[in-house]
C-alpha cells in the first residue's frame, strides 16, 4: 500500500463516528465529583436519537462508539434495556455499534493487561447481543492506545482501532486545561495520551503491537482520527461545531488533502442545556453547553455538506475493510 491510503477506484472516503459518552464523564474531566445519577443516560436518551434522526434525513452511515456499561441490565436496570432497544434500532437503520470500553477508564492505557482485557471483552459481549453480530473497532477513552489493548483487539478479532489522535495542538490544549484545573484544586480525572501518539501517521497504517504510534504487523489496522494535512490541526465535530464559520470552512477545506476523513462526534455535541436539563455546573465548564441545539445542528449541516461534496460516506468497518485489502 501507498503511504497515504486510497478507497475503492481512488475514491476519498468519510467515516463519522460518535462516542457515545455518558454525562457522568464530563463532570470526571471537569472534575466536578459524582454526576447526579438522573443524567445517566440523558445522552443515550436525548441525543443519540437526534444523530439518528439526522443520518436518515441525509442518508448517511454512521459508527456510534458505545460504553458497555450504558446496556447493562443488571446495573442500570429499564434505562439500559431502553438503551439497547434504541441501538438495535441503530442495527436495523445500517448504522455500526463500536467499542468504547465498559466504564470509560480514561486511564484504560495505563491499566494492568488483565483489566484492560475485561474492559474491552465486557463491552464487546454486551454489543454481541445487542447487534448480533461481531464487533469490528473499538475506540480507547482520551484517545490512548496502548499494546494490551491492542493484544485484547487481535484476540477477539477486531478488523480495526480508531484511538490514535495526532494533533499536537488538541494535546497542548488538553494539557493547559488539566493544569489549570490542578492549580484551582479541582484535578481532572482525563489524563494525559502518550506524547509518541502526536508522531503517529495521520493516514491508516498498520500498527506495530508493541508500539502502536509506529507502523508494524498487528492484525488490527489504525484508523487515526482527523488532522490536517502538514500542520496535523485538529479536526473533530465538537471543535467544528463551535468554531466560526470561516474557521470551519477552512479546516474542512484543508482535509480534502487527504483521502480519509475520520470524522469524530460526541453524542453530546447534540445536547441542549435547556432542553436536556443540564445543570449549571456543567454547562459553565462545557463551552458546547452553551451553545443552543439548533446552531449546533445547523453547523453540523453545514460541516456534512462541505465534506461530502468531497468525500464518499462509509461506515468505519467498511473503511478499515478496504485498508486491510491494501496492506495484504
Amino acid at each position: 500500500m501507498a503511504r497515504r491510503a486510497r478507497g475503492p477506484g481512488g475514491a476519498r472516503l468519510l467515516s463519522i463516528s460518535i462516542d457515545v459518552d455518558p454525562v457522568p464523564c464530563y463532570y470526571r474531566i471537569h472534575g466536578l465529583g459524582p454526576a447526579p445519577d438522573e443524567l445517566r443516560d440523558v445522552v443515550m436518551r436525548r441525543c443519540v436519537p437526534r444523530f439518528a434522526e439526522l443520518f436518515a434525513r441525509r442518508g448517511l452511515p454512521a459508527t456510534f462508539f458505545l460504553v458497555g456499561e450504558d446496556l447493562d441490565i443488571g446495573a442500570l436496570g429499564g434505562r439500559a434495556r431502553a438503551a439497547r432497544a434504541l441501538c438495535a434500532d441503530l442495527v436495523a437503520a445500517g448504522h455500526e455499534l463500536g467499542n468504547h470500553s465498559h466504564t470509560h477508564p480514561y486511564e484504560l492505557a495505563r491499566l494492568p493487561a488483565d483489566v484492560v482485557a475485561r474492559e474491552i471483552a465486557a463491552c464487546d459481549a454486551a454489543l454481541r447481543e445487542v447487534a448480533r453480530r461481531p464487533t469490528a473497532g473499538f475506540r480507547a477513552p482520551g484517545y490512548d492506545l496502548s499494546p494490551a489493548m491492542l493484544a485484547e483487539l487481535a484476540r477477539l478479532g477486531y478488523a480495526y482501532d480508531s484511538s490514535v489522535f495526532p494533533a499536537p495542538g488538541y494535546y497542548a490544549a488538553k494539557a493547559a486545561v488539566m493544569a489549570a484545573l490542578a492549580t484551582a484544586g479541582r484535578p481532572s480525572g482525563a489524563v494525559m495520551t502518550d506524547p509518541r501518539h502526536l508522531l503517529a501517521p495521520a493516514d491508516p497504517y498498520r500498527p506495530s503491537m508493541t508500539s502502536p504510534w509506529r507502523r508494524g504487523q498487528a492484525p488490527v489496522v489504525e484508523l487515526p482520527i482527523a488532522v490536517t494535512p502538514w500542520t496535523r490541526a485538529w479536526a473533530i465535530g465538537t471543535s467544528l461545531l463551535l468554531a466560526p464559520p470561516w474557521l470551519r470552512t477552512r479546516v474542512v477545506a484543508a482535509m480534502a488533502g487527504r483521502r480519509f476523513f475520520n470524522l469524530e462526534l460526541h453524542g453530546i455535541d447534540l445536547c441542549d442545556a435547556d432542553l436536556d436539563g443540564i445543570p449549571g455546573e456543567l454547562v459553565a465548564r462545557q463551552p458546547d453547553l452553551r451553545r443552543p441545539l439548533a446552531a449546533k445542528l445547523a453547523a453540523l449541516d453545514a460541516v456534512l455538506d462541505q465534506a461530502l461534496a468531497t468525500f464518499e460516506p462509509v461506515l468505519l468497518r467498511d473503511a478499515a475493510a478496504w485498508v486491510h485489502r491494501e496492506l495484504a
